[in-house]
């Protein structure tokens, strides 16, 4: 194998392949090292949602909006956590990204229908929403290479498309008839599909599967199993990298650059420990196994400084035997609450999943502990509603209820018993919750109030469609724990995704983008895909400055 290329990319999820695509379309030679033996990483995992505002796609549905409006959010929203330049630059410059990806890959994007920002009652906020998602596509051309796509974070049967959009009906069951109209379609499409040899795929599977083409048009080769040990540096330089493949080590030589594309380190047990709140386990986590953080580690040994380490994407999470579920529309349902060890709401349990988290881990300074809380609700709620993939009124695995995390009970009192409770207090939290549920006003915590809070919440419940009383036994208590997409901490970077060192210079020929690098996003999360956004936005800069470095010496 070839041992020196102009440009090398560590890590092939949405980060690194859009920053490998924007090199070698720049004409730099460039390859992609990937320490797992897939490629999407995290990104493939995902719902693939992009939240880029002013982008092609919004335009064509009539969303698009004035550039200083998405700056004057992330200015209310982000703040000074990061510098104005950068997240003013990621506004900027996203447009063009995207125009870019759709002009070098099969990847088209298309509107979300009303998915709001998760602040769209700050300045600048859009309560329509600014998210894009990919359209599902047939994935024949990429040949035998489609093996090498990173396993779902859950299964579904093939051909089975869904789209973001979509789920919005579909989680609703048989409250509208959009659901069983979408149920009907994702059906009759699955059976077209298979009878003409199709391999369909959506959200962040078909924006993996078609940046990867793109790579392969361009003639960029991805090494997988290969694994980032060390940055090469010299005369203060990052010259390549020192790679270990097959228990063997060798070094890739740089003439131009490294980007780091490597996630975070939201599966290393020792760096959640150090950095983020406790408890933590990266058995919460629903982001790809191979993240432990190997690039965040690399660029800290050749000097990088760090910033957000103690953040993630957060999301209360139900860890189910299976796996974890980041537990997202469930929330917002009508019917169900969360309560703390004391047995009492502590939150509007329809808060955007990072805000939601924050509050969960601000229990631990009050001396009442929400890790872990449960999320409680009735037979009512789950006759209507879709939950962790189940369908209405279909019973839980009795694997779910044996491990605990499922628990139910014939009364209020007994469910309180079981989850370790006191019985009065949950029973005395539910009766005011249900007299919220009829007055359409929830005095305690706002349940309802923004548009945030109304795209996953069932407009046939009135008079506030996130709220309905909880009295029809048996009784359901989900155990949740604080788990993530992903961290959020990472290496220090300027708007032209160079790495920094504390005293804020350069480390020459050294660039980050996604979760290897601290978020543009700071503490906060704009909207739906304000991960995968800012990942290629930052690593089609990447390229971009190597390229212009490289014309000029």
């Amino acid at each position: 194998m070839r041992d020196s290329y102009d440009v090398v990319v560590v890590g092939a999820g949405g980060a690194g392949m859009a920053a490998a695509l924007a090199a070698a379309k720049r004409g730099l030679d460039t390859v992609v090292i990937e320490k797992s033996g897939y490629f999407g990483g995290s990104t493939a995992r995902s719902g693939g949602g992009v939240w880029i505002p002013g982008n092609y796609a919004l335009a064509a549905a009539g969303q698009a909006d004035p550039a200083e409006e998405s700056k004057r959010y992330l200015d209310s929203i982000v703040g000074d956590v990061v510098p104005k330049l950068r997240r003013d630059t990621f506004i900027d410059r996203g447009p063009e990204v995207m125009e870019f990806i759709r002009d070098h890959t099969p990847v088209r994007f298309q509107w979300v229908p009303e998915y709001a920002d998760y602040h769209p009652e700050a300045p600048g906020g859009r309560a329509r929403g600014r998210s894009v998602e990919p359209v599902p596509m047939d994935a024949r051309f990429l040949g035998e290479e489609l093996q090498h796509l990173h396993p779902p974070y859950t299964k579904a049967p093939a051909n089975l498309i869904v789209t973001q959009a979509d789920y919005r009906k579909l989680h609703l069951g048989f409250r509208t008839f959009r659901g069983p109209l979408v149920m009907l379609k994702v059906g009759v499409l699955r059976l077209l599909h298979m009878v003409l040899g199709r391999k369909m795929y959506a959200m962040g599977n078909a924006l993996c599967i078609g940046l990867r083409q793109g790579l392969v048009d361009a003639g960029v080769p991805v090494r997988y199993d290969t694994e980032l040990t060390e940055l090469l540096v010299e005369d203060d330089r990052v010259t390549g990298v020192r790679v270990r493949h097959d228990g063997e080590e060798s070094v890739i030589h740089a003439r131009h650059g490294v980007i780091l594309g490597s996630g975070g380190f939201e599966k290393n047990t020792e760096l959640r420990e150090k950095y983020l709140p406790t408890p933590t386990s990266a058995e919460w986590s629903t982001a790809a196994p191979a993240n432990t953080g190997g690039g965040i580690l690399a660029g800290v040994a050749a000097g990088a400084s760090v910033d957000l380490m103690e953040e993630a994407w957060w999301g209360p999470t139900i860890p189910l035997p299976r796996g974890p579920w980041f537990c997202l529309s469930e929330r917002n349902l009508p019917g169900a609450i969360m309560v703390n060890g004391a047995g009492e709401r502590f939150m509007n349990e329809a808060l955007p999943y990072v805000e939601a988290t924050h509050a969960i881990y601000d229990g631990e300074a009050t001396g009442v502990s929400h890790v872990p809380c449960w999320m409680v609700f009735d037979q009512r709620y789950r006759n209507r509603y879709l939950f962790a993939g189940l369908g209405g009124r279909q019973p839980f695995p009795k694997s779910w209820l044996a491990s605990g995390v499922i628990v139910k009970a014939s009364t209020l009192e007994s469910l309180a018993e079981r989850i370790d409770v006191p019985a009065d207090r949950l029973r005395a939290t539910t009766e005011r919750f249900n007299g919220f549920a009829a007055s359409g006003v929830d005095e305690d915590f706002h349940r309802g109030e923004s548009a945030y809070d109304k795209y996953y919440s069932d407009r046939t419940v009135k008079p506030n469609p996130s709220l309905h009383a909880i009295d029809q036994a048996p009784f359901y208590a989900a155990k949740i724990v604080p788990g993530d997409l992903g961290t959020k901490g990472g290496l220090v970077t300027d708007e032209r995704a160079r790495v920094l060192r504390a005293d804020g210079s350069a480390i020459p020929g050294l660039y980050a983008a996604g979760n290897a690098s601290a978020a543009v996003m700071g503490r906060t999360y704009a909207g739906p895909g304000a991960t995968i956004g800012p990942a290629m936005v930052f690593g089609y800069l990447a390229a971009e400055d190597i390229a212009s470095n490289s014309q000029e010496s």
